[in-house]
């Protein structure tokens, strides 16, 4: 799509656009080769192809690494690749020739720097605005920014604080951390960077709170959000007979009646995917299964035993979800897609009157629901991150709590039913991804914000910011959630309002024994912001935002020596112990009501270790049994996170109310016991030094203890 030029009598524009790693041409992208050479390098040919196109622009320069290694392809060792008449692809000397990861770039970056510095000093090479693409190229375009007085635009991409975390919780240790994936330059680079930048790019209003805004040189008035654009070339609304018959073929092999409706689930088989809540939405609506085919598509699988960790328990959970509810004939799973079949699914879907459903628990932006409207299919989202910006801008379906499985079935059944939404709702969504999230739309929205940059009509106001002594946060606050944070609206809000305003200043976790699923409804029942931390099922399982990733290290290390069926085989005959309902248990903790006047702990605990079962029993309440692995507790897992993060314990203040956070509560860390309505099962830790007792309920009791202790008292830090 060309500009109006009539309406910009402004010069046309010449934009340097950095992205440094990674295998960039112009064609046959390797996407998936390595870790270095996915999104990121597509998004920024695109890109530049796009803005090419533009009647507005002079020249596009996408500048990278000249690479000359014999593993790959002799493309990569060419300066100077043409894309289109006016775009190009330069590559750019940085260090040693050959093909090496990112991590190991950085000290190779002041020479690519003063290379493009020369290259820019060509004639009619100087641009008009620099647009750097990740930690590395951000950087280099800060410097050269400062040392040539030109505008810079930053997009992360991904951030070298949630990078972290992810390491984190596969199991990565700090040490190793350091070591292979320089971390510590990357955030600092990335700081240095955000100090720099006069505009940064993101996707969602979600990225710049919940990621962004962990970063000291957070500046919220300089970011604006874009949504990466869409090939509609690829992504398009059915066209007669479709291109590819193999992929309604595969289904049949499945479904009873294939030409029902599909409700369509695409994503790959993570628990926070939440694709076991969908299934199980379908299998409590017996309208919805007469109404409609539901079809899964998690990734590719040979053999689920050949597969290791989380993706093996979804994919079993999934086949025990079905067979739970004999959803056979109605529900289909292929074990294997291309990705060139995406798109020919969508709009099978499409055509069969059917409907694209996320349920996620968090999803930061949401590509498949822009490429699926962009096919023509409605859209039932959850109430998350990018789901929300795309629902509100296409008007293409609706928006569910992901945990309320109820609501789901009834949000999908009416979008299935009611043909006129469901007409208006296809129509929509192709017509909304056209006008939001398309190239041409998204080089529209681009170069709006860049011009007054280049023009200097729009006034740069940079915030007085300073450096904190730490790359990461060395204090946290950690507490309970029931009885803690819920109980009294006024005082959480005040708690709420002081942790907002101090995000930067400490961590903040929750630990609780409830599953994560029921967790989560508890916060957002009562407007508690998902925590950087969220430990539940008493300690059993970690998770970290922003999205939810699962700790699986942690869940390795628990596993220890853990037989959860020689316990319940052991315990089975023993009177007053009644197992709790299948939700309440999981793979790492085994409940229990108990009758005191019939069973004693004590002498349960004996008889698992007479049967060689070590293991960590919590009673609480005066009817609660739950039966942990050794090595899982509140306590272990809190001191799991701070090993991991490097917050020191004599750093960390802690709120606990019930039995269960007793060992969160002893040792190193500031302990406060916070005063609530219920029978004092902590009372006995008056005596212990280090631990305060509140005055006050629930969250007020927590901020007593934030005074108490002067926890946000300047240079309170020990280790500053």
């Amino acid at each position: 799509m060309k500009n109006d030029p009539t309406t910009n009598t402004s010069p046309p524009l010449s934009i340097a656009l950095i992205s440094i790693h990674g295998l960039i041409r112009g064609h046959d992208l390797e996407l998936g080769r390595d870790a270095d050479t996915g999104g990121q390098t597509k998004y920024v040919v695109e890109l530049a192809n796009a803005l090419g196109e533009r009647d507005d622009v002079a020249k596009v320069m996408l500048l990278t690494r000249r690479v000359v290694d014999d593993l790959v392809s002799p493309d990569y060792a060419v300066a100077n690749e043409p894309l289109s008449a006016k775009a190009s692809i330069v590559r750019v000397e940085c260090g040693a020739p050959g093909y090496v990861r990112k991590e190991l770039l950085w000290d190779s970056l002041d020479s690519f720097s003063d290379n493009v510095l020369a290259y820019f000093k060509l004639p009619g090479n100087m641009p008009d605005v620099i647009h750097s693409h990740y930690a590395d190229a951000g950087y280099v375009g800060a410097r050269l920014s400062h040392q040539l007085g030109i505008p810079l635009v930053h997009t992360g991409h991904s951030l070298g604080r949630n990078k972290r975390k992810q390491l984190v919780a596969s199991g990565v240790k700090r040490s190793e951390i350091e070591s292979t994936y320089n971390i510590s330059r990357r955030v600092e680079a990335e700081e240095t960077t955000l100090g720099a930048a006069e505009r940064v790019i993101t996707s969602t209003q979600q990225e710049i709170e919940q990621q962004y805004g962990l970063y000291d040189y957070y500046q919220p008035q300089a970011m604006r959000v874009i949504p990466p654009g869409t090939d509609l070339k690829t992504f398009f609304p059915p066209q007669g007979e479709d291109e590819d018959p193999s992929v309604a073929l595969e289904l049949a092999k499945f479904l009873k009646e294939p030409t029902k409706p599909i409700i369509l689930a695409l994503s790959r088989p993570d628990p926070k995917k939440n694709i076991i809540s969908l299934i199980e939405a379908y299998g409590e609506s017996p309208k919805l299964q007469q109404v409609a085919n539901l079809v899964i598509v998690a990734g590719n699988r040979d053999d689920i035993q050949d597969i290791s960790g989380v993706s093996k328990t979804v994919l079993n959970d999934i086949l025990l979800a079905i067979d739970k509810y004999d959803l056979y004939g109605k529900v289909a799973y292929p074990k294997h897609h291309k990705a060139s079949q995406v798109p020919t699914l969508y709009r099978l879907a499409t055509r069969l009157g059917g409907v694209f459903v996320n349920p996620a628990l968090t999803e930061p932006f949401g590509l498949t629901l822009i490429e699926a409207a962009a096919c023509g299919l409605p859209l039932v989202a959850t109430q998350d991150g990018g789901p929300i910006e795309i629902i509100k801008n296409c008007n293409n379906g609706y928006l569910i709590d992901p945990l309320d499985k109820a609501a789901m079935a009834k949000k999908l059944l009416l979008t299935l039913t009611r043909k006129k939404d469901w007409q208006r709702f296809s129509a929509n969504g192709v017509a909304g991804v056209r006008q939001f999230y398309s190239w041409p739309a998204h080089v529209e929205s681009y170069l709006k914000v860049i011009r007054p940059l280049v023009a200097k009509t729009e006034p740069v106001v940079k915030l007085s910011l300073k450096r904190r002594p730490n790359l990461f946060r060395r204090q946290a606050l950690f507490t309970s959630l029931d009885l803690n944070l819920t109980g009294d609206q006024a005082s959480l809000a005040e708690l709420l309002k002081l942790i907002h305003d101090q995000r930067k200043a400490f961590i903040f976790g929750i630990a609780t024994g409830r599953h994560l699923d029921d967790a989560l409804v508890v916060l957002r029942q009562h407007g508690i912001p998902e925590p950087d931390i969220l430990i539940t099922n008493q300690g059993t399982h970690i998770h970290y935002a922003p999205e939810l990733t699962r700790d699986t290290a942690w869940e390795r290390h628990i596993d220890h020596h853990w037989n959860p069926q020689e316990i319940r085989t052991l315990l089975a005959e023993i009177p007053g112990l009644k197992m709790q309902p299948r939700n309440c248990q999981s793979a790492f903790k085994i409940s229990y009501f108990i009758d005191p006047a019939s069973a004693d702990v004590t002498e349960i605990r004996q008889v698992l270790l007479r049967n060689d079962q070590a293991v960590n029993l919590v009673f609480s309440f005066g009817h609660f049994l739950d039966i942990l692995p050794a090595r899982a507790s509140k306590g272990l897992a809190l001191r799991w996170c701070a090993d991991q993060f490097g917050f020191p314990l004599d750093n960390t203040l802690v709120a606990g109310v019930t039995r269960a956070d007793e060992d969160m509560l002893r040792g190193n860390t500031m302990g406060v016991v916070v005063a609530n309505q219920y029978p004092p099962e902590l009372s006995e830790l008056s005596d212990v030094d280090k631990i305060y007792f509140s005055k006050d309920l629930y969250a007020a009791g927590i901020l007593e203890a934030i005074a108490h202790y002067q926890f946000l008292t300047p240079n309170r830090d020990k280790t500053t």
